[in-house]
């Protein structure tokens, strides 16, 4: 049997995974807007240690041993043709292109404030987001977080142990944060925090503006009664996500606009499409892109291939895993059932970051520095 073309649509955290475990069985093209892997996770890193940041979760793609043999293929997606197997792609230089599949996988994530968006961009596009974001924060005498979820949290421990003299308050709508997570979890990162000097507003249900999806500087106002908030910088970390789908058939789409996916996550009425991440509407937290869910659909691939059985994502209960993410003393990771335990932040470098992720999760990564250099972001500092 030849092997068959897979398109992977999105090559961010999760293309990236799932590219990578098909290579051996299929002919991988991976179509992008970014220049290079630019994750969506740890926010709170992201705006406090850029630097830090970029060694992990910044990564040019010819680094990744397992696309050795991946075509990747740069611009933004605006349509599929089911019928011809075919997705259409814009590029930078106003070309355009279509690239044919056997099998597709969407894999293009969501929009989710200032440091997740679809935008096609070039390495210097990516520098001036994380230069300017981390400017504000740097710049900014008070600095306001909105969210009561993990990103809302790394946010506040990062900004606050980075600028100890800083003012950071932490806002949220219920009596507690992280609600998806057991309640162990939230008394610990509390503690946390609280440790950290963070001013912790339960409680507090925002007004959204228009431009919650930016750093601002407008006074917050409370659906919930309270007198309006100021800070020099406010960071909406809400969970207000819209996926990256409006080059997809409606079809293919529930109500929110997400990818509907059966339990093997193949697209129903479409059995060589199949969809995974924070895209695909697997369950209310669409928790496929921290749970495996690029091994699970690699799986399904390779058996749809050779007519053997598909297996069914099972998503978790809880969240599960790193809330305020890699600080200066390690990093605390928490199983679902709210336990946690801390690695020391010479393990995090050593044994998460160079051995698991670097060697297990993504089957080796070159070591040369990614098209920014860190002088770029000190400037900043």
């Amino acid at each position: 049997m030849s092997r068959p073309r897979v398109v992977v649509a999105g090559l961010g955290d999760t293309g990236v995974l799932t590219a990578i475990q098909l290579r051996r069985h299929a002919d991988i093209v991976g179509i992008t807007a970014k220049p290079e892997m630019v994750s969506g996770q740890e926010l709170g890193l992201r705006l406090a240690r850029p630097d830090a940041w970029m060694h992990d979760y910044r990564i040019a793609y010819d680094r990744f041993r397992g696309l050795d043999r991946a075509r990747v293929v740069q611009g933004s997606l605006t349509s599929l043709d089911v019928d011809a197997q075919t997705v259409h792609v814009e590029h930078a230089d106003g070309s355009s292109s279509d690239e044919p599949y056997d099998v597709l996988v969407i894999a293009t994530g969501v929009t989710n404030g200032f440091w997740r968006h679809p935008a096609l961009q070039h390495s210097d596009g990516v520098d001036t987001d994380l230069a300017t974001a981390h400017h504000r924060i740097a710049d900014a005498a008070s600095v306001a977080i909105v969210g009561g979820g993990a990103a809302a949290m790394s946010c506040a421990a990062q900004v606050s142990e980075q600028w100890p003299t800083k003012k950071v308050d932490l806002y949220f709508p219920g009596e507690r944060g992280l609600p998806h997570h057991h309640g162990r979890v939230w008394k610990q990162v509390e503690a946390r925090l609280v440790a950290l000097g963070v001013g912790i507003h339960p409680g507090h249900r925002a007004v959204l503006p228009a431009d919650a999806d930016q750093l601002s500087s407008d006074p917050i106002a409370w659906s919930t009664g309270q007198p309006p908030s100021t800070a020099d910088v406010v960071v909406w970390a809400i969970g207000k996500v819209r996926p990256n789908t409006a080059w997809l058939p409606p079809d293919m789409l529930d109500d929110h606009g997400f990818v509907q996916v059966t339990p093997t996550l193949r697209v129903p009425s479409h059995d060589n499409i199949f969809a995974v991440g924070d895209v695909a509407a697997t369950d209310p937290l669409r928790t496929s892109a921290r749970n495996r869910g690029h091994k699970l659909v690699a799986h399904n691939v390779r058996a749809l291939r050779s007519g053997k059985p598909l297996r069914d994502y099972r998503s978790p209960t809880r969240r599960w895993g790193s809330v305020l993410g890699p600080q200066r003393d390690g990093l605390v990771v928490f199983a679902p059932n709210g336990l946690g335990f801390r690695v020391s932040a010479r393990l995090v470098d050593v044994l998460l970051q160079r051995f698991v992720n670097r060697r297990i999760f993504y089957g080796g990564v070159r070591k040369r520095s990614p098209s920014m250099t860190s002088s770029t972001i000190r400037r900043a500092s």
